[in-house]
């Protein structure tokens, strides 16, 4: 039987027009000027311009340390038109990367005869060679995805991510005081305060920034598996793991000493768990502030020029938040992917980490489009206090806690048991609540401090709690 394979124009009318450059995914297309800042450090291209800054600075670093003997030091000059190179990367550089990939079929090997092409013709030509000295490609890889990661979290997600938990922790100190209602298993509750709810999400999501932002970008260059066999060979009487920790060092990163053909990506996972961590949390904010928009607590009034439903005039959808978690969703699968597999190598080596680490870039980049779009769906976000004000003076029957705690601090009989009938599957007024308490025979002064309680003002001191997001 012969099989036959479509191609991608068989569905396609012959005078349809081809769409082959058009954006296969929506953080290419839709969605690029929310993310186009991660391309600086996460793409492709950025790959290729920090694979040749790793190429570079080792060449310089081999011939300011003396770790070869007879290789003679560059001159301030030399040194400043090789990392010329690298300031001047382009997207002219990126073609022709591709161009040389095309005949080596092999991606580092293209960067570094793009660097050799740089210093024919100059004073440059007869260290040509040493481009590339002792490396595995793995030497130059690692220390190019650390130094992209790193730029991308401290330079791009950490401020974006640090913006959003500013946002909630200013809108946690406005509504401090705003009472409301709150809903334990979704049931009415104990009150809260607003303020107090968003708080906790702050000071959740805050921690993690935290510890992403003390997080390790580890890198090493110690050749083919790991024991600078080919450094020893070359240059036998040279200090190689001092060579190659300062080189490192000199980057901004962590040396590894310990390590097969590939940095073992521990740091990696580390950061990616931390990171999903950080949009879990993040995903519980959107559901959250999603479902106090169904009660009514937020009006969606800001913006009145968009559509929110198309056939039904009335509605602002909250499509904000809800984009959000959708994009929170897709970094998590690729976060939790990253993290779990690259921390496994067959071996001395193998090349799944390749692909898995092309995947990066995305994770972040949908994790950065939903803290845009949370922002902007805070942004866009008013308190209805009228409606805090009628869920709580409905559901008298919370302060049953108050009262029955009072009654035990009292020496009152089956105090809970008392509450319970009063209250368990069935609302109570303020005028049942009262005559409760009435009939209680508490000293006068406790007494008049039930009376005095409504649900507004049963928040303890949830507004204060509001304060350690300053502390």
């Amino acid at each position: 039987m012969e099989y036959v394979t479509a191609t991608p124009t068989d569905a396609r009318p012959t005078d349809a027009p081809a769409l082959l450059d058009a954006p296969l995914g929506p953080l290419d297309g839709r969605y690029r000027a929310a993310v186009a800042p991660l391309a600086e450090h996460l793409s492709e291209a950025a790959l290729n311009r920090e694979r040749v800054r790793v190429e570079v600075e080792w060449l310089i670093h081999l011939t300011q340390t003396g770790a070869v003997p007879g290789l003679r030091r560059l001159t301030d000059d030399e040194t400043a038109r090789l990392r010329a190179v690298v300031a001047t990367f382009d997207a002219s550089s990126v073609a022709e990367i591709a161009a040389t990939e095309r005949v080596t079929l092999h991606d580092v090997k293209a960067v570094e005869y793009f660097v050799k092409k740089r210093m024919e013709g100059t004073s440059l030509a007869d260290l040509g060679e040493i481009v590339h000295l002792f490396c595995t490609s793995e030497d130059v890889n690692n220390l190019a995805y650390a130094l992209m990661v790193k730029g991308a979290v401290e330079q791009v997600w950490l401020p974006a991510a640090s913006a959003l938990v500013d946002d909630v922790a200013a809108m946690a100190r406005e509504h401090a005081g705003a009472a409301m209602l709150a809903r334990t298993h979704g049931q009415p509750a104990t009150p809260t305060t607003l303020g107090k709810e968003l708080a906790v999400l702050a000071h959740r999501l805050r921690r993690q920034l935290r510890r992403i932002g003390r997080a390790e970008y580890l890198g090493k260059i110690n050749g083919a598996t790991g024991t600078f066999s080919a450094h020893v060979a070359g240059a036998p009487a040279t200090d190689w793991p001092q060579v190659s920790r300062t080189f490192v060092e000199q980057l901004g990163l962590t040396w590894n000493p310990l390590t097969t053909q590939i940095e073992s990506h521990d740091w990696q996972a580390e950061l990616y768990a931390d990171v999903a961590r950080f949009n879990r949390i993040l995903h519980n904010l959107a559901t959250d502030v999603w479902t106090y928009i169904s009660l009514g607590y937020f009006a969606q009034v800001r913006g009145q020029g968009t559509v929110g439903s198309s056939t039904m005039p009335h509605k602002v959808n909250p499509i904000r938040f809800e984009n959000a978690e959708a994009n929170l969703e897709v970094s998590n699968a690729l976060l939790d992917v990253l993290a779990s597999t690259l921390v496994t190598s067959r071996m001395q080596r193998d090349l799944t980490d390749s692909s898995m680490q092309r995947n990066v870039g995305t994770a972040f980049g949908h994790s950065l489009l939903a803290i845009d779009n949370a922002r902007k769906g805070l942004a866009g976000l008013d308190v209805d206090a009228a409606a805090l004000a009628r869920d709580l003076d409905a559901t008298w029957e919370v302060l049953g806690e108050a009262v029955q705690s009072v009654m035990r601090v009292h020496g009152l009989d089956q105090p809970y048991e008392r509450l319970k009938e009063l209250t368990r599957g069935r609302r109570v007024d303020a005028a049942a609540m009262r005559e409760f308490v009435l009939g209680l025979g508490l000293p006068d002064d406790v007494q008049q401090r039930l009376l005095d309680l409504t649900p507004g003002t049963y928040t303890g001191i949830a507004a204060d709690l509001v304060t350690y997001l300053d502390r």
